[in-house]
């Protein structure tokens, strides 16, 4: 048997990507330790094209008292339709398919930059520009900072697409901005909940009138998740009746305020711990 290839991430189409994903021989090289749930790196192999990956079996799904148990994968699949349906392509490509230790979500690997800056504490109530503020965090028994993020387009798209599938669970560590200047998003089990469990760290435009883009596509997210629609059907396939109607209840409420959610009150609405 030929030696597998190894393609970067960049290099093959989406269609590509998501046919090595789900057909390609998973062999695993290692696990991220300090993930709540079973996160295991992998290889993928097929045709004689090679990738990384991140392979989460349902198996290793630890029981959430909000959420049924062994959802998560599927959560994190359909994530990444609504992201695709955005035309942002915010979430690398995930599929849902067998694996060394039974059924799981597979998902793209992606090397983050570490020179790209999103997050930062600063001192004062004024982040600066570029800067938008997110609240304060104690960082030592005797001083706190404001907690920010970057004033990006691609954040703010990613705050659109959080508030649309649910984020209950927006933290730093899950931006990946690339390289290639493209930011992508990761870790998207706790979302589609039917209540609103929005918390994230991307609250600096709450309040403020979304872009015409964002409206723009919201608009054609409500057309693809008519009954019968394209999103509409694959999203039945990984979520609950009365999740996806409660997707559609979230677009159109969004397109009716024309404006970013602000916190419920109801619990915390930033993540603990934020990175």
């Amino acid at each position: 048997m030929p030696a597998s290839e190894r393609i970067p991430p960049g290099s093959l189409t989406v269609p590509d990507r998501l046919g090595l994903l789900a057909r390609g021989e998973l062999t695993v090289r290692g696990q991220v330790r300090e993930a709540s749930n079973a996160v295991l790196l992998c290889s993928v192999a097929y045709e004689g094209r090679e990738a990384e990956c991140v392979y989460k079996p349902v198996a290793g799904e630890r029981p959430l008292w909000d959420f049924p148990d062994g959802t998560l994968a599927r959560r994190e699949v359909a994530a990444y339709e609504v992201s695709e349906a955005t035309g942002w392509g915010l979430v690398p490509p995930t599929v849902l398919r067998d694996g060394p230790y039974g059924p799981g979500m597979v998902q793209l690997w992606i090397e983050g930059d570490p020179s790209a800056s999103l997050l930062a504490l600063v001192d004062g109530e004024d982040p600066g520009d570029g800067w938008k503020a997110v609240g304060l965090a104690q960082v030592a028994e005797d001083r706190t900072a404001l907690l920010v993020h970057a004033d990006d387009v691609r954040l703010r798209r990613l705050a659109v697409l959080d508030a649309v599938i649910n984020n209950g669970d927006r933290k730093g560590g899950h931006l990946l901005p690339a390289a290639d200047g493209r930011l992508y998003a990761i870790d998207h089990g706790v979302t589609f909940h039917v209540d609103d469990k929005l918390r994230t760290l991307l609250w600096g435009w709450a309040g403020e009138p979304l872009p015409e883009e964002a409206l723009e596509v919201l608009a054609a997210l409500e057309a693809s998740l008519a009954p019968g629609a394209r999103l509409a059907t694959r999203l039945a396939e990984l979520l609950t009746a009365a999740e996806v109607t409660a997707v559609r209840e979230r677009v159109a409420a969004l397109r009716a305020s024309g404006r970013h959610p602000e916190p419920s009150g109801r619990w915390p609405a930033i993540p603990w711990p934020p990175v």
